[in-house]
């Protein structure tokens, strides 16, 4: 893979949050049957097979209803094991909603301030460098202006340099100190494999506060690991370590037992084959007998370190959809989730087509939707899921494949498309 396949795999990282779009809203609107529509099956059944991909889940759930599951294949073409709600799935970035909630729990409780400077926390980040080109020289500095905030953290405006978006000497620098918020392979996958890793967020932190920011802080989006440097300030701020935090705050109390930053031994066998598409074709990557993560993570990368379930991850997105609440367990506040899910960019950011993308207003780590679209709130992974909720019906949907990057092939606006269908069609039979 070329160095302008990390660039893509990034922009498809951003782009694919906005496939679901409107349809949630128009599902519920038509009154869908709590049955998937047949557009869907049809599209599951068409990209899964020989020469294809060896399996998918799609998820669809409606509030008071049980979630419904088309789940078709296998997890890995040389693993027999059925695809299915409770296959194990790398989310990468849509771990950024997770830690974006869990600084809106913080900030709820008084803790921490939207705009309060990470610097209080992690006093390194007091006076930062800012490049005076963008992703240009590393030394041609100047001193930034304006002080990172934990709102910029959560909303890409922080100004932090991104490995797999920036494309200057910046990147390199990244990679050889370590500062790799992520994890791909045991393999040496050319256009994927990035180094060596610093080892625990504290180390994170630290490097990245020797980083020169590639923007002044609030002025730009900028897809960046400010989701991982929260995880730090997490840690900082409650005095456990970010993976107790979540475990703790969520994933106990919504039954999210599968999920988490590493995989156990004993739950190999759910894991699903990680794929990279070379040449057109998918090549295995990530093991389940051999996966990196069966191993502990070097740190625990807060913007797309979680492994999940198509099941596990729907209890998140129905909490968020029922303003913190969920099967009569309360786990944030209302006021914690309309925050969280309220357009949360600062004002001097300029709005419009950011990355090939419409981005008009964005949340607590995952895009909130405008206009037409209004009321979605989700993110996706670069190994092929995406996970919305709609804020005003509390309809969840999402897509879990594994092959990277996810732009590689036509699979993702496909699925776009059977959603769309679907919802024509069921408007049409509105009466």
């Amino acid at each position: 893979m070329s160095m302008g396949l990390h660039r893509r795999e990034a922009l498809r990282m951003a782009g694919l949050a906005a496939l679901s779009g409107l349809l949630p809203s128009r599902l519920l609107a038509a009154g869908a049957p709590p049955e998937l529509a047949g557009n869907l099956q049809a599209f599951a059944e068409k990209w899964v097979g020989p020469g294809k991909f060896p399996g998918m889940v799609v998820a669809l759930g409606l509030p008071e209803r049980e979630t419904r599951y088309i789940a078709r294949g296998s997890e890995g073409f040389l693993d027999s094991d059925a695809m299915g709600p409770d296959t194990l799935f790398r989310i990468y970035s849509m771990t950024k909603p997770v830690t974006g909630m869990a600084a809106m729990l913080l900030a709820d409780e008084g803790k921490i301030g939207l705009d309060q400077p990470i610097a209080d926390f992690l006093p390194k980040f007091a006076k930062m460098m800012v490049q005076v080109t963008p992703d240009g020289s590393v030394t041609d500095l100047k001193p930034a202006k304006t002080q990172i905030t934990v709102r910029h953290l959560v909303t890409h405006t922080s100004g932090l340099a991104y490995g797999i978006i920036q494309q200057g000497p910046i990147r390199q620098v990244l990679f050889d100190k370590g500062l790799i918020p992520g994890q791909v392979s045991r393999l040496k996958v050319p256009g994927l494999d990035r180094g060596q890793h610093v080892k625990g967020l504290a180390a994170f932190a630290d490097g990245m506060a020797t980083m020169p920011l590639v923007y002044e802080p609030g002025t730009r989006w900028s897809y960046s690991p400010g989701l991982d440097l929260m995880g730090r300030l997490i840690e900082v701020v409650t005095g456990q370590t970010f993976d107790a935090f979540l475990e703790e705050r969520f994933f106990a109390p919504l039954g999210m037992a599968s999920t988490g930053f590493r995989v156990a031994a004993k739950d190999a066998g759910r894991l699903s084959t990680n794929y990279a598409v070379l040449a057109g074709k998918l090549v295995p990557i990530d093991l389940p007998e051999n996966s990196v993560y069966l191993d502990q993570p070097d740190f625990f990368y807060g913007g797309a370190g979680l492994v999940s379930t198509p099941r596990d991850y729907d209890r998140f997105l129905r909490m968020i959809g029922g303003l913190g609440s969920f099967d009569g367990k309360r786990v944030m506040s209302e006021a914690a989730v309309r925050t969280g899910t309220s357009n949360l960019l600062p004002a001097s950011v300029p709005k419009g087509n950011i990355f090939g993308m419409a981005l008009d207003a964005f949340g607590a780590g995952g895009r909130v939707g405008t206009g037409a679209e209004a009321g979605i709130f989700g993110w996706s992974g670069a190994a092929g899921t995406v996970g919305m909720v709609d804020m005003r019906s509390g309809l969840t949907s999402a897509i879990y494949l594994q092959f990277m990057p996810p732009n590689a092939l036509e699979v993702l606006p496909e699925f776009q498309q059977a959603l769309r269908a679907d919802a024509t069609a069921l408007l049409e039979r509105r009466p």
